[in-house]
C-alpha cells in the first residue's frame, strides 16, 4: 500500500533491548491533502530511520504494510513503512516543454498567403 503527503510531526525516537539485541523505532505523522485532509501515523524500524532521514515538511510517498496483533485481549495496529520516496516540488504540474506557447503559430510573414 502507499500514501503521499507532507510530514507534519516527528515523534521521539524509541529504543530498547530485545532478545535479538538493541532495537529502535521512529514514528511520523503524515498529512494527505484534499478537501478533508487525513493524518496517518506510520513508523520506521532500525537502520532505515537513518537511511530515509525524514525531515519536517517534506512531501513524501510512503510504501507500507499494515499489521494488527492481539495482546491481552486488545488489538494493536502498525503502519510500518518499508520504502520512502521524496516527491519532487511541483510534482503533478505540467512540465515546461508541454506548456502551450503564445499564438506564434498564427503569425505569418507579410504578403504570405494563409493555407486556409
Amino acid at each position: 500500500m502507499e500514501l503521499t503527503g507532507r510530514i507534519i510531526q516527528i515523534l521521539p525516537l524509541q529504543s530498547g533491548q530485545g532478545k535479538n539485541g538493541v532495537w529502535k523505532k521512529q514514528d511520523y505523522i503524515i498529512e494527505m491533502g484534499g478537501q478533508y485532509p487525513k493524518k496517518v501515523c506510520f513508523n520506521i524500524w532500525g537502520d532505515k530511520i537513518d537511511t530515509f532521514a525524514i525531515q519536517m515538511d517534506e512531501e513524501l510517498k510512503v510504501d507500507f504494510d499494515i499489521e494488527s496483533r492481539e495482546f491481552n485481549g486488545r488489538w494493536y495496529t502498525d503502519v510500518r513503512a518499508w520504502n520512502v520516496t521524496r516527491v519532487a516540488a511541483g510534482a503533478g504540474a505540467v512540465p515546461p516543454a508541454f506548456e502551450p506557447k503564445p499564438a506564434d503559430f498564427l503569425q505569418h510573414a507579410p504578403g504570405e498567403d494563409m493555407p486556409f
